[in-house]
């Protein structure tokens, strides 16, 4: 190895010591697969785990996964990686992914296609080539950033309990307790070469965001230690939802009928009887277990199924992303993957049929609702261009800006929802309402419901909320146009 045993170098290995000793993440004669990308955190990685090879008899193999997303350099990413292991005559294992055709294919943002594409090339050579361990780069400052990303994105606990040390006792982080500074430092000290990625200085993801511009000013205006205080909230946190899902495992195995054929079903009244923070969690387990994971599903979704057991139809179903199906039958709760995609299906007479659809705003902006194959823009204006409300019509609503706050959130009907119709005092069912409108019961899971801070703010097509009017003391104007395909 090229590196000298003094200053960085030293440091670095002894927090990577006492963390895969603190994690358990080795024991002699492991077979550690290598996650390197070419940048400075794997390749610092790929050097750390060379030295600690001796000491572990470990076998070690080099992975790399060309993402086919920067063209020229992609390739040189690769024969970087190649070199490298070849020089210590470690195995490399590299492979090409079209990461941008499985996005569109999947319907995924590309960071959530990439990490898709990459973790399953990881498992499949670990898996070929008999790998029991997969080390990955990433790190304390890491850590730190995710856990504003989650926060930022209205995560629960287990989004702010940060990035695993150890995932199913396969995945390792070893350099999750060192920070970037020593990483780049103990590069530069024993001249490592590493490949700088121009991609991760492009702060049109929030990620780089948060990396170049929030975390520099949060430890400049506000604390100092905000990464440390970050990663201390994430092991606190992770801590106690390793010891809440302790408890949570005999109420969930309590409240299960039955698990056979890849469903899962519930009994309602045992769900009604355990409070509803028990009950999400109850929902979200038997979701994962049903899914494989937990990605894409949200706090509306989870809601919608607690909606289901003391509020909702004795007969009702949900459809939730990735074909995953949820029916209620009187008192059970069944939890099924669907084998094709689902198409939402219309309320009929006697048994409610429901599909549901949120989407959270986050700024003024055009969106399309792929539900039900409609566009919604909200524009922001002074009050000197307010129009003639007049002839507006019923889907373009005018808010006082000002009485709201993004992000808002759309989403459809749901039992229970009310509001107070503009011009009126008091609230009103909005099932009451539809029923005043004589809108048809098919129509109504296809109304978009517009909230802010949890407050129903338009019916859209139909009514705003009087508490959002325009007035004369009205400044600023929110305009919100619904075009139906």
């Amino acid at each position: 190895m090229p590196a000298s045993h003094k200053g960085y170098k030293n440091k670095l290995l002894h927090t990577v010591e006492q963390t895969v000793t603190t994690y358990g993440m080795l024991k002699p004669g492991d077979s550690v697969l290598i996650g390197v990308s070419g940048g400075p955190d794997s390749v610092a990685l790929f050097h750390v785990l060379l030295t600690l090879a001796s000491r572990f008899s470990l076998r070690i193999g080099v992975a790399h996964l060309d993402h086919c997303l920067r063209q020229n350099d992609s390739d040189k990413d690769a024969e970087f990686v190649a070199s490298l292991a070849a020089r210590f005559d470690i195995p490399c294992y590299i492979h090409k992914a079209n990461v941008r055709k499985y996005q569109l294919e999947n319907k995924l943002s590309l960071e959530e296609a990439a990490r898709r594409v990459r973790h399953t090339f990881l498992n499949r050579v670990a898996e070929k080539n008999s790998f029991n361990k997969i080390a990955l780069g990433h790190h304390f400052d890491d850590n730190a950033e995710l856990v504003l990303m989650n926060l930022f994105r209205g995560s629960g606990p287990l989004g702010i309990s940060g990035i695993p040390p150890v995932r199913d006792g396969k995945i390792i982080r070893p350099l999750i307790r060192s920070n970037r500074s020593e990483i780049i430092a103990f590069l530069d000290k024993n001249g490592i070469k590493y490949i700088s990625d121009s991609s991760n200085r492009d702060t049109r993801f929030l990620r780089n965001r948060i990396r170049h511009d929030l975390i520099p000013l949060l430890k400049t205006s506000y604390n100092p230690k905000i990464t440390q205080n970050l990663n201390r909230l994430a092991s606190i946190v992770r801590s106690e939802e390793e010891w809440i899902e302790d408890v949570i495992h005999p109420l969930f195995k309590k409240a299960v009928i039955n698990i056979q054929d890849g469903q899962i079903a519930l009994s309602v009244s045992i769900l009604n009887q355990i409070h509803v923070a028990a009950q999400r969690r109850i929902i979200r387990k038997a979701i994962a277990i049903t899914k494989g994971n937990l990605r894409r599903i949200n706090f509306a979704h989870i809601d919608s199924v607690t909606n289901l057991l003391d509020r909702g139809p004795e007969y009702g179903a949900l459809d939730l992303p990735d074909r995953i199906r949820i029916q209620r039958k009187r008192d059970v709760l069944l939890f099924s993957r669907e084998k094709n995609t689902m198409r939402h299906r219309d309320i009929t007479s006697g048994r409610a049929e429901m599909f549901t659809f949120e989407y959270i705003i986050a700024k003024p902006e055009l969106l399309f609702i792929k539900e039900i194959s409609a566009h919604i823009n909200f524009t922001e204006m002074g009050i000197e261009n307010l129009p003639d409300l007049c002839h507006a019509g019923q889907n373009t609503g005018f808010f006082d800006r000002d009485a709201l706050s993004f992000p808002l959130v759309l989403r459809n009907f749901r039992h229970g929802d009310r509001f107070t119709p503009l011009g009126m005092t008091g609230t009103q069912k909005i099932k009451n309402f539809f029923i005043n409108k004589k809108v048809p019961r098919k129509e109504r899971a296809r109304c978009p419901i517009l909230l802010s801070q949890g407050k129903i703010i338009w019916v859209a097509g139909y009514r705003i909320d009087e508490s959002v009017k325009v007035e004369p003391s009205t400044k600023n104007v929110l305009k919100v146009e619904l075009s139906l395909a």
